[in-house]
């Protein structure tokens, strides 16, 4: 299996060059004390010897032995122990959290990229900080100061971690239906009684304590709550207590991730605390979930990564066949990167890994100004924030799905088998599009709530501000400038199509919710395209202007033009799509 490295020069151009995060950092106090661009750089610097070093090592052993449930206790495979301790010693779980309870403060414009890196060496590995990671965001945004101050330096210590405990058997992602109760008790503390499946990290032996975030009802209630419930009690000194009825039904045995403990979580009058307000338990959630989409979309771009590596390397190194019209050197056979096809899907892996990197710091430059900006500026990072979450969980983890298939297909035969080891990230991949919320869910949200939910309003602003910077830039021809920005045009008459039609045709959002989120996704990503080749122009290394030029016209080529399909897609409407009888299906 090839070494895993981080593309530190892109990682660099993106803060640096083309989202000026310098500049962003410096306008807000909390982030101007705490980091620049040199600090950056050598966080960057430092994350990629630690995926390469210390996590990507323990990536095939961990697939090939997999989590074992013996007795009470959940055995993650073996290395995952010291290489977490070692993660977690560097700080690398609190690295965005809050420096008042131990995180290290850092924004999330360089988070999405240290979380790249993490799951391109290791998807399974990295899921058990990333959930810790959002357990503490949601507890420092909705718990009370005590439970801030029990919980959240161990959690971005590492010392303990976190879970997100929802799933039900009966209730997948209608969560109305939960049966897991929650009964006061004199002392403000709740008795949690219910199963919860498909818990990812639900128990482990990384650390000493597990914090559940965990949906249940209040009695005589229909409303969710939230509760926080430790593994392992914690006393009021800090130390650890007696366990706390928290215990593992089982793990599942999945077709990837399999160093990831996906657990059946068994909670018998566990002793849990509230997290904000009774029956408001959904809206303290969503906090860790929508953090937790980022991350899952993070996941399918750092596939997408390490998938193109791993196919670009080979296509250098395997020879068969020659090249149209003869071989350029005389020889019998000639390395298979020579051959159009297989270059049309290098090219298409790395136009949409690039663009994707793009997309994530976007979306992590808008949670910083959300979270750390004022007035207008927080309000309407905030407003991007809510556009841009479903399409970065969807439209990142579809595409990196996309690539490790196509990768997959440039190793031919030998992509099939274990020893290349691209056939595990098309299982460990294939998860990014089910969990927090399938792809189809996210769409739901993307046009049903964030699009038309307020008449069009915030992205028709996202559209008017995008335009402005597409026509700003000094280095990019007319064509390629119209043919972004007619398709933005396209795509804010189609939402008001669909806006003017969604109460008459009640089915009209869920069926044309995939195709519009993707068509959004792809224009994006050209968007993104021409943003870079605009400011890779006046980059001192000439070579890496020519080939982000050259990628962004490939891109604007090939693949620019699926915008169209998808609008004509939702254009279509959902006649055909509801017709059919259900007895005929």
């Amino acid at each position: 299996m090839n070494p895993y490295y981080a593309p530190l020069a892109d990682m660099k151009f993106l803060l640096e060059g083309v989202f000026d995060a310098p500049q962003t950092w410096a306008k807000l106090p909390q982030l101007a004390e705490s980091v620049d661009m040199d600090t950056a750089v050598a966080i960057m610097d430092e994350a990629d010897k630690i995926a390469r070093d210390l996590i990507h090592p323990i990536n095939r052993s961990g697939d090939e032995q997999g989590v074992r449930h013996q007795g009470d206790k959940v055995i993650t495979p073996d290395g995952y122990k010291a290489v977490y301790d070692q993660y977690a010693q560097g700080g690398w779980v609190g690295l965005c959290g809050e420096p008042d309870f131990g995180g290290m403060g850092m924004p999330k414009m360089l988070g999405v990229l240290v979380d790249e890196m993490a799951y391109s060496a290791c998807n399974a590995f990295t899921l058990y900080g990333s959930l810790t990671a959002g357990a503490a965001l949601c507890i420092n945004a909705h718990g009370s100061d005590a439970l801030k101050a029990a919980y959240l330096p161990q959690l971005y210590s590492g010392e303990w971690a976190g879970a997100m405990d929802m799933t039900e058997p009966q209730a997948g992602s209608d969560l109305r239906n939960i049966r897991t109760k929650a009964v006061p008790q004199d002392d403000g503390s709740y008795l949690i009684s219910g199963s919860k499946i498909f818990i990812t990290g639900g128990d482990h032996d990384l650390t000493e304590n597990v914090i559940h975030l965990v949906l249940a009802k209040l009695p005589d209630s229909n409303g969710i709550s939230l509760f926080l419930v430790p593994k392992i009690k914690v006393n009021d000194d800090g130390e650890l207590g007696e366990t706390n009825g928290v215990s593992v039904g089982s793990i599942e045995h999945k077709m990837g991730l399999k160093g990831s403990a996906t657990c059946v979580m068994n909670f018998d009058n566990a002793q849990g605390y509230l997290i904000g307000k009774p029956n408001r338990g959904l809206v303290c959630m969503f906090t860790m979930m929508n953090y937790e989409r980022l991350a899952i979309g993070i996941q399918g771009l750092g596939t997408s990564q390490a998938a193109y590596q791993m196919a670009a390397e080979y296509a250098k190194e395997r020879t068969q066949g020659v090249a149209a019209g003869g071989s350029p050197t005389g020889a019998i056979s000639d390395p298979i990167l020579v051959h159009g096809d297989v270059r049309r899907m290098l090219l298409n892996i790395r136009c949409y890994t690039e663009a994707g990197r793009a997309m994530s710091v976007y979306t992590g430059q808008q949670l910083d100004l959300a979270k750390y900006g004022e007035g207008e500026v927080k309000a309407k990072a905030a407003r991007y924030v809510g556009l841009m979450t479903p399409v970065a969980k969807a439209f990142l983890s579809d595409r990196g799905l996309d690539a490790a298939v196509m990768a997959q297909q440039v190793f031919g035969g030998h992509g099939y088998i274990r020893e290349t080891g691209i056939e595990q990230l098309v299982r460990d991949t294939r998860i990014a599009q089910i969990y927090e919320g399938t792809n189809g869910i996210q769409a739901i949200d993307f046009l049903g709530r964030k699009t038309t939910g307020d008449n069009v309003t915030a992205l028709t602003e996202f559209v008017t501000e995008h335009q402005a910077t597409l026509t700003a830039m000094k280095h990019i021809g007319d064509e390629h400038k119209n043919a972004v920005a007619s398709r933005f045009e396209a795509l804010l008459t189609v939402a008001h199509q669909i806006n003017d039609n969604k109460l008459t045709q009640p089915a009209l959002i869920n069926a044309s919710a995939v195709d519009f989120l993707d068509a959004f996704g792809h224009l994006m990503y050209g968007y993104y395209w021409l943003l870079m080749a605009d400011k890779a122009a006046d980059h001192q290394n000439k070579q890496f202007s020519q080939t982000k030029q050259q990628l962004a016209d490939f891109y604007m080529a090939k693949l620019l033009p699926k915008v169209d399909y998808h609008l004509a897609q939702v254009s279509s409407g959902d006649v055909t799509v509801m017709a059919m009888d259900e007895a005929l299906f």
